[in-house]
Formats: C-alpha cells, structure tokens, sequence
C-alpha cells in the first residue's frame, strides 16, 4: 500500500494529530508538500526550498530492524552513510539485525515503507521500538522528516525533537555511525 496523503486515515495515528501534538508542546516546525519521495534518492530531487548538508540540514534516512531476539529498532542516520548492520547492532548494544517486514513496520511504528521516520515513536513508544539518532544529525540546525507520510516533510530542530520524543518517555540513543 501507499505511503502517501491518499491513506493517511489507515494509520494508527494521522498524520494532523501527529501535527496537533506537536503544536500542543510549544515546539516549532516548518511544514512542506511535495510529490511522494520513497527513498533517499526521491528525497534529493526536492530540496530547493531546504537547508542544504553544508548549511545545517539534516537529512536522514531510516532504518526499521529486529534484531534475533525479536527486538525491533529505529536508526536515524545522515542520509548518505554507509550503514554497517553488525556494527549498528553493536552501537544499539543488540543481537544481529535484519530488517523488520512491512508488516511489523506498521504494527510496531505505525507507518508503512518510505515514510519511516523518527516522529512515529510517537506510536512506536508503546510498542517497545528502542531509536537511535546518529549523532550527526543531531548537530544540524534542521531535521527533516516525513510526519508519518512521504508526501509531506517538516522541519523540525534537534532539540525541539527531543522535546517531542520526551513527551513519549523516549531518550534515544545516540549513535556514532
């Protein structure tokens, strides 16, 4: 199924509540549209209106694991790293990792494939999903994440998303990619 706008009334949560919680903790965003951008390579195609890399911009790509104790795992990792799974699992101090199905994604985070993103621990805190931000990204003046569809992107500052996992009892672990 779709990522996009099209079903956002399928999620666990839709995306203006997500929207709406934010708004309700004080914290600031920029909201942007934009065709759905499934992959990182999508994602590069629209940037004219946001900070580049170089310029503060935090851009990401995530990564949905269990690891073979059937553990499920956020990473958040600048978005053009080479991502090694066994050192990764290591950092998250885990079993070996694999990636987590389309089913499990859903189940466990609330969001389907292309629209995974940080802002779904706030469906993945009581699924016992542990995150991991690659500190890197948590030195950018932006975040960009899709708010639980691939069709929108906001804008969020580092510690404005701390503020938000907050409010989910989520601290998460920062990684050294």
């Amino acid at each position: 199924m779709d990522a996009s706008s099209a079903f956002q009334d399928s999620l666990p949560i839709h995306p203006d509540t997500l929207l709406e919680k934010i708004t309700s903790l004080g914290l600031s965003f920029e909201s942007y549209v934009h065709p759905p951008l499934r992959t990182v390579a999508d994602s590069k195609g629209f940037r004219d209106e946001l900070l580049t890399t170089e310029q503060g911009g935090g851009h990401i790509k995530n990564l949905y694991l269990r690891d073979k104790k059937k553990q499920n795992f956020l990473a958040v990792i600048q978005e053009d790293k080479d991502v090694d799974l066994k050192a990764l699992a290591d950092a998250f101090g885990a079993a070996r990792f694999s990636f987590g199905s389309e089913d499990r994604l859903l189940e466990n985070l609330g969001v389907r494939p292309g629209a995974v993103t940080p802002l779904a621990m706030m469906h993945g805190s009581a699924h016992n999903v542990t995150l991991g931000i690659d500190k890197d990204i948590m030195q950018s003046k932006q975040i960009y994440m899709h708010p639980l569809v691939n069709d929108r992107t906001i804008a969020m500052s580092p510690d404005d998303l701390l503020s938000f996992l907050s409010a989910f009892s989520v601290t998460p672990i920062i990684l050294d990619c």
